[in-house]
């Protein structure tokens, strides 16, 4: 498989510019307004996507008070229920198109997370670039299917996942069809901490799977993902608010557009930082070559006389023999008067 999938037009993988992706999630408020913003608002701090989530409390849940459906475990959502907190987060369908148009309009991507069939079935109504796996989602492995089969790109966050699981998941999309995968390193914590990430994971995934791998983050700020790009990270989540003065189930860890735009263009910086593998001299560091050390006459010596420590040392700049042949020439005699200051060459220096 390769390790550069194509989305939107765009390739995406190994030496690509990295991909970077504004979650919106819950964070319009229900307020359409407020999510045409944020899109214009994502593009204007260089995001290359929008993502939304596309469910209803009725698809993920049921509504139901027991113990079972309320979430613990000190969470921002304890004490909730399940069905409370989708009502509350969930986009509504009836807005999807709106917001492609308007996305498509401003030229960035906006596809989103499908959580059950009928959701796949929608998006790809409405024409969307790529299919999104959620964390929560990785085992359910007839809605990977069925994304698979669309033909699009699948991009696929592993949060929670045991390696078996993720290859279930990898296996499961190639036989329904997808030749396009790519994963994303996740801790399915909210907000994360920093020890929790394993960012080592990201260059084992894709020598694990052959296929290119990013990060979908819940850290708060912007540390975490730059990180994520020196070890290979070539697609980049992150939740996205206009405001976290604004309430809303997932704004507490999401970022604001001046400090997306700071981890947009920090990422470009490194991705411009890494190169290659090289060795040796560089265009602009050719001018500093002469400031290395070399063999120099420190003490004037007449003809005939022994080179010592006293009258040779290494010093800057580079002019004269390189500093390694000083143990062969100290004890050897001078075929001529030299002057204190010059650079010695081996035409200075007797048989």
């Amino acid at each position: 498989m390769s390790r550069v999938i194509n989305i939107g037009g765009k390739a995406v993988g190994d030496d690509k510019a990295v991909y970077i992706i504004a979650e919106l999630s819950a964070n319009h408020n229900q307020n359409f307004d407020q999510a045409v913003a944020s899109i214009y608002a994502a593009k204007e701090a260089g995001a290359n996507a929008v993502k939304l989530q596309t469910y209803t409390p009725d698809t993920l849940t049921i509504d139901s008070s027991k113990e079972y459906f309320r979430v613990r475990g000190g969470t921002l959502w304890d004490d909730r229920t399940l069905y409370e907190l989708y009502k509350e987060a969930y986009t509504p369908w009836e807005w999807h198109p709106k917001l492609k148009e308007v996305a498509d309009s401003i030229g960035i991507d906006l596809f989103s997370t499908a959580f059950d069939t009928t959701a796949v079935d929608f998006l790809e109504k409405m024409g969307v670039p790529t299919h999104k796996v959620a964390s929560f989602e990785v085992v359910d492995i007839p809605l990977i299917e069925k994304m698979a089969r669309t033909g699009k790109p699948l991009i696929i966050s592993t949060g929670m996942a045991t390696l078996g699981e993720i290859e279930e998941a990898v296996q499961s999309a190639r036989r329904a069809g997808a030749t396009q995968i790519a994963l994303l390193k996740c801790t399915s914590a909210y907000p994360a901490s920093p020890e929790e990430m394993n960012l080592r994971t990201i260059p084992h995934l894709a020598e694990t799977f052959g296929v290119p791998v990013g990060l979908s983050d819940h850290t708060l700020g912007i540390t975490i993902p730059i990180a994520a790009v020196t070890l290979g990270a070539c697609i980049i989540e992150k939740h996205f608010t206009l405001s976290r003065d604004i309430p809303g189930p997932d704004s507490a860890f999401s970022l604001e557009p001046q400090e997306f735009k700071a981890m947009v263009e920090a990422v470009r910086t490194v991705e411009k930082s890494l190169g290659k593998v090289h060795y040796g001299v560089n265009q602009r560091e050719a001018s500093s070559l002469v400031f290395r050390r070399s063999l120099f006459v420190t003490r004037a010596v007449r003809a005939g006389e022994v080179f010592t420590e006293e009258n040779v040392r290494s010093i800057r700049p580079a002019y004269g023999l390189p500093p390694k042949y000083l143990p062969q020439i100290l004890g050897r005699r001078a075929r001529r008067d030299i002057e204190e200051g010059t650079p010695l060459n081996w035409g200075m220096i007797s048989e």
